[in-house]
This record gives structure tokens, C-alpha cells and sequence, in this order.
């Protein structure tokens, strides 16, 4: 008779964000826009040569800047003086990372001073739960500062129902599909 199989364990237990990290163009430029614009202070800064995972040489520096929570918004500077470039198959407005402050007056508080830099904001933009302000870092990345809008309750309401509604969109995804086929 084989061996039981043992249970698969469940997932480990992650508990937020340490970091995450794109490579930027300038590490000064991205330095003055999240830490003198966004308030984000320099909290570490990794120099090295070599690549610590793969051993592979390319020498670059790796600055963390750091959120109130205790996380961090990081960049590598490869040296170079090139900036990653946008998905050629996303649009602009997709891929971002979305950052929240406590209240409406603090975005338009943010709003303001990221416009008295010269940064182009669009918004306070309504979307029923969070009011969000849009705008590019130094390196093309689309940043977003968001406040919840609503209760706790009424976010609570929306999490009961994010799985009927996933399903939902699975079935309209694949009526796209077959109208996009149907189109060529």
C-alpha cells in the first residue's frame, strides 16, 4: 500500500509590502521627486558591481525610500541614463503603483504642491470607494495617491460580493473574445 500523500500547506502568511523596486533613469532626479516632492525620506542606498541572486556583473546602485508604514518604494540605477521603457501592449494608464495619504485635503494638498513643481496631476478623480490624483515620477512610472471614500461597511459589502463579480467579468471577457474573433 503507497504512503498517504501529506496535505498540501497553505500559503505562508504575507504580511504587506517590503518593497518594490523599477529601475530609474537618475537616481539624484528620482531622489529630489520621492523623497523632496512625495516625502518619501532616503532611508538606504546598496552600491554593488555584481548582482547578489544571479552573480552577474553589472555594476549599479539600489536606493529605498520609505513609506510611514514601514515599507518601501525602491530603484536601481543601472548607471546608464536609461529609464525602463512602457509595455508597448498596455496602456499608459494601467500599470502603476497606487499610494494612499489619510483624507480628500491631503490629495489636494499633494495636488497642489506636485503642481507648484511643475508635475502635471490629473484628478481628484472619483471611483465610488477611493478619490485618486494621477501623476508620472521622473521616470515615466504613473503614480497614484489615493483615500478610501467610504466606510469600512460598505468596503466590507464590496469584498462579499468580488468573486460574483470576477465571474461575472470572466463570462463578458469571453463574449469579447469571441466578438474580437467575429471581427478579426
Amino acid at each position: 500500500m503507497p504512503a498517504p500523500t501529506p496535505p498540501t500547506p497553505g500559503p505562508v502568511p504575507v504580511r504587506g509590502l517590503h518593497h518594490f523596486a523599477w529601475r530609474c533613469r537618475d537616481s539624484e532626479e528620482t531622489r529630489h521627486f520621492w523623497e523632496d516632492l512625495l516625502g518619501l525620506p532616503l532611508v538606504h542606498v546598496i552600491e554593488s558591481d555584481h548582482v547578489p541572486s544571479t552573480g552577474e556583473y553589472c555594476p549599479y546602485v539600489h536606493i529605498f525610500f520609505q513609506m510611514r508604514d514601514g515599507s518601501y518604494i525602491a530603484f536601481f540605477d543601472l548607471g546608464d541614463d536609461v529609464a525602463a521603457e512602457p509595455s508597448a501592449n498596455t496602456p499608459a494608464w494601467v500599470n502603476h503603483i497606487a499610494l494612499r495619504v489619510d483624507s480628500v485635503a491631503q490629495l489636494q494638498a499633494a495636488k497642489a504642491r506636485l503642481e507648484g513643481a511643475g508635475v502635471p496631476v490629473l484628478g481628484i478623480t472619483d471611483h465610488h470607494i477611493i478619490g485618486s490624483i494621477y501623476f508620472f515620477d521622473p521616470n515615466g512610472i504613473r503614480v497614484e495617491l489615493t483615500t478610501p471614500t467610504v466606510s469600512a461597511a460598505e468596503m466590507d459589502a464590496h469584498a462579499r460580493r468580488a468573486h460574483a463579480a470576477l465571474e461575472g467579468w470572466a463570462q463578458r471577457k469571453a463574449g469579447l473574445r469571441a466578438e474580437r474573433a467575429a471581427h478579426g
